[in-house]
């Protein structure tokens, strides 16, 4: 997955924090491609479970200071993608099977999708309130 102009929020802060979280994507593809996926999706699940938290508390705190009306149904989101990744690393720890690719198929859809439509709404109050 590669950095593009469309996966910008528009705010340095949140874009700087959004490309960690496709570097670690691309860690766990790469990985992957050399057949090392296995070996290194703990450590991924791990790492990705701590980054969202810190990444998602951030995003929501701004939400509430700005007074942003959609933040409900966006916490609900990060809620989902917290239970998701615990789900997947309750599967690790039962030896699940091709789970690597499942991982992968889901973080690449939903941190592409979630930024380019939900991340993307907040843009303007976010702005509108001095981040850029």
């Amino acid at each position: 997955m590669n950095w593009s102009d469309d996966l910008s929020v528009g705010v340095s802060e949140i874009d700087e924090q959004h490309k960690k979280l496709v570097a670690q994507i691309n860690t766990l593809h790469d990985a992957m491609r050399s057949g090392q996926g296995k070996d290194v999706l703990e450590k991924i699940l791990g790492e990705l479970a701590a980054y969202t938290q810190y990444h998602f508390t951030a995003e929501e705190e701004y939400m509430q200071k700005f007074g942003y009306p959609a933040y409900a149904p966006h916490k609900k989101e990060h809620v989902a993608f917290v239970t998701k990744i615990a789900t997947f690393q309750e599967a690790y720890a039962a030896e699940k099977l091709g789970l690597s690719i499942e991982v992968m198929t889901f973080l690449r859809d939903w941190v592409a999708g979630h930024i380019r439509g939900s991340d993307t709404h907040y843009t303007a109050c976010f702005r509108e309130h001095g981040l850029a």
